[in-house]
């Protein structure tokens, strides 16, 4: 039996349900008996071919276009045919069976998900970076997101990993080499200026680190939850945000039981926007279900990357309330650096002193005053500065590569620092650096992480 990444495979590469055109594809060493069986005829390379697509008997399934994509010249890499008939389901999954009856011989076999752009990967089409930003092409939530997603895809990000991986490897060579001259080891690497080079590296480190935590925002977004007691807006606040009634607004306290999500968009960047029901202390005979969507608010918070304490401000100054409020933010004091103080209804009252921008927003939910501020703050919270044209998209992974990189060069840099560096150890730092740059484009990457990265890809691609 072959291994797994020699099997041919097909699948159906096109979104379940109707549609104007389906398309299934297939992948492999040898597809001539796929091609002879369904289309009952030799294709030109790379050329569309209208004809009738035959099953067992001979009889036209559909009439469509027939692509053959010969090895090395192709998506996989491997052959690829591409039958595009109607976007039919019925109509796609005759084809696909068609294909599995006709490869049964060669080891056709339904492909799993992200498979193709697998093989891409491992018959160097794609490094795992670009194979990532397929998926993060597809998934992208706003127009910057798919822009630097095509950015990865095209190799932006990838060529200045890459780049890097040069000089840390260039740096390694030298430090190795000193290693057997050891009398001579110190003016050896003075006289080649590791420490420039080192420097140099970190410099270049730090800007692309600073572009994959763009990209992590564009791809990722900020998860945003709306939180205080009852009746303070919060509910009126996601509506304005959304720009569409989206949760129920009454003077009734209590009124949101449970949490309610809704996705925008600011300067590209997605917020994840969670309202949630009002914070309050419930005696023995409170409500059970608002009990619960309390507890469910407190466990939002608990994994939010911002969290807007909403008050009111016609209520503020009313010994009960205040103690309330001083109640909450005393809970939410651990979560400080992540919590925006956001004082709604200034329609109906002025702010008080003190509650500007140091310390606050001031908003309108009700009529949109404050609301560009409030974008912009929590914008500044997640550390979004960039603009989009100079982003590539990134993933959590990549940052943490990066981020264990500077760790292992810093190590370097101190050990370089000292009157007698331990070139071993210097030597190792350097190699460790190396091999997390490594990871980020597949060079040095566990076969567990690419079983993980592939399997959420979607079938077809």
């Amino acid at each position: 039996m072959l291994p797994r990444h020699h099997q041919p495979i097909v699948a159906i590469a096109t979104a379940a349900g109707r549609g104007a055109v389906g398309i299934v594809r297939a992948s492999g060493r040898d597809l001539q008996p796929l091609i002879a069986g369904v289309c009952g005829r030799a294709l030109g390379p790379r050329h569309a071919t209208y004809l009738p697509f035959l099953d067992a008997q001979g009889q036209a399934i559909d009439r469509g276009l027939a692509i053959h994509f010969p090895a090395p010249n192709s998506y996989t890499g491997e052959d690829v045919l591409e039958l595009q008939a109607h976007g039919g389901p019925v109509v796609l999954q005759l084809l696909l069976a068609r294909c599995l009856e006709l490869g049964r011989d060669i080891g056709l076999r339904l492909a799993e998900p992200g498979e193709f752009t697998e093989r891409a990967y491992l018959n160097d089409k794609l490094d795992l970076a670009q194979a990532e930003a397929v998926s993060d092409l597809i998934d992208a939530s706003t127009e910057a997101a798919a822009r630097s997603a095509s950015r990865s895809l095209s190799g932006a990000f990838s060529s200045e990993v890459e780049t890097l991986r040069e000089q840390v490897v260039r740096l390694r060579m030298l430090v190795e080499a000193t290693l057997d001259f050891p009398e001579e080891e110190i003016d050896f690497l003075r006289q080649a200026d590791a420490q420039g080079q080192l420097d140099a590296i970190n410099a270049q480190l730090a800007s692309v680190l600073d572009h994959a935590r763009q990209g992590a925002l564009l791809r990722e977004g900020i998860r945003v939850v709306l939180a205080g007691q009852p009746n303070v807006g919060k509910s009126s606040l996601l509506n304005a945000l959304a720009g569409a009634e989206l949760a129920i607004v009454t003077p009734i306290p209590g009124t949101t039981r449970d949490k309610v999500s809704q996705t925008i968009q600011i300067e590209g960047v997605p917020l994840h926007v969670i309202d949630t029901a009002g914070l309050r202390e419930l005696g023995a005979a409170g409500d059970e279900v608002e009990r619960i969507g309390i507890a469910r608010s407190w466990d939002a918070i608990g994994q939010a990357d911002a969290v807007l304490f909403l008050h009111d401000l016609t209520r503020v100054g009313e010994p009960a309330y205040d103690a309330d409020d001083a109640a909450i933010a005393q809970r939410l004091s651990p979560l400080a650096p992540r919590v925006v103080h956001v004082f709604n209804k200034s329609d109906l009252r002025a702010a008080p002193e003190g509650d500007g921008d140091g310390d606050g927003v001031a908003i309108s939910a009700q009529t949109g005053h404050g609301l560009d501020t409030l974008r912009h703050t929590l914008l500044r919270l997640a550390g979004w500065h960039a603009q989009p044209e100079g982003v590539y998209i990134a993933r959590a992974r990549h940052v943490d590569a990066l981020q264990r990189t500077r760790e292992h060069l810093a190590m370097a840099h101190a050990q370089l620092q000292l009157a007698q560096p331990a070139l071993d150890l210097l030597a190792e730092e350097l190699r460790l650096g190396h091999n997390a740059l490594a990871e980020i484009t597949g060079a040095f990457t566990p076969d567990d992480l690419l079983g993980e990265i592939f399997s959420r890809f979607c079938i077809g691609k």
